[in-house]
């Protein structure tokens, strides 16, 4: 069974190969700006379903294709990927000791029996009270302009999120737990995936 990863996120393909699988990456091109909803949680689950639909769609045979969006929720707004630095430094003026909440969305395909499910996981994350200078030296680096809320934990940006509470590999991108419950909804196993990888 081929396992499809619709999502160009290096970070979601590195947890997903460190954690014993090794998915064939296809990106959707899915525009992000077109999907709408009502809160963040919602918005992250319509846009991992669009992900994965179309992806789907363009394969031939069997497959289990996976489609994720993470999204940072602070005070009900959703903060995606900051693109500027102008913009990764107003988010983290705004971010600096506070919690605020990472939801990822992900849609599980199994184009071998049409069916499929979707679920969303939640985790706090609770940042540093960085000072300016640290703010101005991460945003430097370029690394949080391209990650759902400016930030990461798995690399530059690890040093200023004091704790989170939930899952931590929903803040990178893909929750295992999450993915594992969705393989059992399909009546499939990680074994689907080839766990182990060998």
């Amino acid at each position: 069974m081929r396992f499809v990863l619709a999502s160009a996120s290096p970070a979601r393909l590195a947890t997903l190969t460190s954690a014993g699988v090794e998915p064939e990456v296809v990106v959707s091109g899915v525009d992000e700006d077109a999907i709408t909803a009502a809160t963040p949680a919602e918005l992250v689950s319509a846009l991992a379903r669009a992900k994965a639909e179309v992806v789907a769609q363009a394969l031939d045979g069997p497959a289990l294709v996976l489609g994720c969006d993470s999204l940072l929720e602070l005070d009900g707004g959703a903060l995606g990927k900051p693109r500027t630095p102008a913009v990764a430094v107003e988010r983290w003026q705004a971010l600096r000791g506070r919690t605020a909440v990472l939801h990822t969305g992900h849609h599980l395909i199994d184009t071998s029996a049409s069916r499929a499910t979707t679920h969303t996981a939640s985790a706090q994350v609770r940042f540093a009270d960085v000072t300016a200078a640290e703010i101005d030296a991460y945003v430097a680096t370029g690394e949080p302009l391209g990650v759902a809320g400016g930030f990461t934990i798995d690399g530059l940006g690890g040093w200023f999120v004091d704790g989170i509470d939930g899952d931590p590999h929903t803040v990178v991108g893909v929750s295992l737990p999450a993915l594992r419950g969705m393989l059992a909804e399909l009546g499939r196993s990680l074994a689907d995936l080839g766990y182990p990888a060998r």
